[in-house]
């Protein structure tokens, strides 16, 4: 009985592997994760470096960035109304120079 389960769950060997496919230039150099994307894109345009920003934006997929962004901005928010302890609905308003709720 389990030497039928073995030949279930373990491969043969005489199995060909598959080649996988080249890689692609993107592949072949460090993959970036969304927060990676996110911090360096944030951190481009409060210094106005379109150059930066434009790389940061291509190393994840538009969607990933816009959630990037916007975790960072929650945790910076969070931060910030700690420090100051305030509200962050406090804080965030006063970023946005929005009058208090």
């Amino acid at each position: 009985m389990f030497d039928k389960l073995r030949r279930l769950l373990v491969p043969s060997r005489t199995v060909t592997p598959v080649a996988e496919p080249a890689a692609s230039p993107r592949t072949r150099t460090r993959q970036h994760n969304l927060f990676e994307a996110a911090a360096s894109y944030v951190a481009a345009t409060a210094d106005d470096d379109q150059d930066r920003m434009d790389e940061a934006s291509g190393w994840v997929s538009p969607e990933a960035l816009s959630f990037g962004v916007s975790e960072l901005a929650c945790r910076a928010v969070i931060a910030l109304a700690r420090e100051r302890d305030e509200s962050p609905e406090k804080v965030a308003r006063s970023l946005l120079g929005l009058p208090a709720a």
